[in-house]
């Protein structure tokens, strides 16, 4: 996979994947070691991304979530009039080079504020067959596709600001339903937990 060049002082759309990667290594250290060879790039390199993210977007200087994904990323792959609920937003959609059937998606409420922020199934990619728990691997679906597989699922509050859980039951190879909690970084899952 190529990697980009980075010019002094700037932060590429290559940072930015090193930084969902950053934070997925908390549940999936393994899987984020192999994609960070995979990109060519060394641990300090990945831990700088995330030093120069956090700065940026805790800056008392720093610009609106949405001028930082533009300045990061450019201008979005497409935007998309969407509702959810009662909210009429937009759905702004970049690539991702790591995850080429994905793309980051960002939420724009009426007033151009972010409302949500995470990774989606591109619009022509294929939605991964979801039938029972040994579907549910470690980077194997985003939440909207595990809470449409298994719905009606609920959601749970995450542990972070980039993270989401869902609670649903799913059957296990033998067809026994479970009662499931899964966790989710950055909207991709990371693991799943059958309750006691």
């Amino acid at each position: 996979m190529p990697t980009q060049k980075r010019l002094a002082g700037s932060f590429t759309p290559l940072d930015f994947e090193l930084v969902l990667l950053r934070r997925m290594a908390d549940h999936n250290p393994d899987l984020v070691e192999n994609a960070r060879h995979e990109l060519g790039v060394s641990l300090t390199q990945m831990r700088e991304a995330n030093r120069r993210w956090q700065a940026m977007t805790h800056s008392p200087h720093a610009r609106g979530a949405l001028a930082r994904y533009r300045s990061v990323l450019g201008e979005p792959e497409t935007r998309t009039p969407r509702r959810v609920g009662d909210l009429d937003c937009e759905a702004w959609l970049w690539p991702v080079s790591y995850w080429p059937d994905l793309r980051f998606e960002v939420l724009l409420a009426p007033n151009g504020s972010v409302w949500n922020e995470w990774l989606v199934r591109s619009p022509v990619g294929e939605p991964p067959p979801l039938k029972s728990l040994d579907d549910l691997t470690p980077w194997s679906c985003t939440v909207d596709e595990a809470a449409r597989a298994f719905a009606p699922a609920r959601p749970l509050e995450g542990t972070a600001p980039t993270r989401w859980g869902l609670a649903f039951t799913a059957p296990d190879r033998h067809g026994v339903r479970q009662e499931v909690v899964a966790e989710f970084t950055w909207g991709l899952l990371q693991r799943t937990a059958v309750r006691e």
